[in-house]
């Protein structure tokens, strides 16, 4: 049997991001000086501070970045969008349905996608 456990993004700055995924409600549980480990439930999502390499990288990669998703089940959208909002959270819009499934996504400190979808059934 294979479980999925997690993921790993690098990121320009551990100060940047640590914030950003912990007010999405992971839990911080390793901070070293260049990497770190946050927990959201079962999984598992670890930040690898790479500073300058990150910033330096040319355009192509950084459009590429929105097309990484971390990717999150939510019970009520709406309610997630309004306490994301209310706690300065910057979210560009609120939930949209999407056909097949309906959604809510922002970007990461440098620009990774984060996806909550809808939990209930369609």
């Amino acid at each position: 049997m294979i479980t999925f456990a997690g993921m790993s993004l690098p990121v320009t700055s551990l100060d940047r991001s640590i914030p950003f995924y912990t007010a999405l409600g992971f839990t911080l549980e390793v901070h070293t000086d260049r990497f770190a480990l946050l927990r959201l439930d079962r999984g598992t999502l670890g930040l690898l501070e790479l500073g300058t390499v990150v910033e330096q990288e040319d355009e192509r990669v950084q459009r590429l970045r929105k097309f990484v998703q971390v990717e999150l089940l939510a019970d009520d959208l709406d309610e997630l969008y309004a306490d994301l909002v209310a706690r300065g959270v910057r979210v560009p819009g609120p939930p949209r349905d999407r056909g097949f499934e309906r959604q809510l996504q922002l970007r990461d400190p440098d620009g990774f996608t984060v996806e909550f979808a809808d939990q209930s059934p369609r």
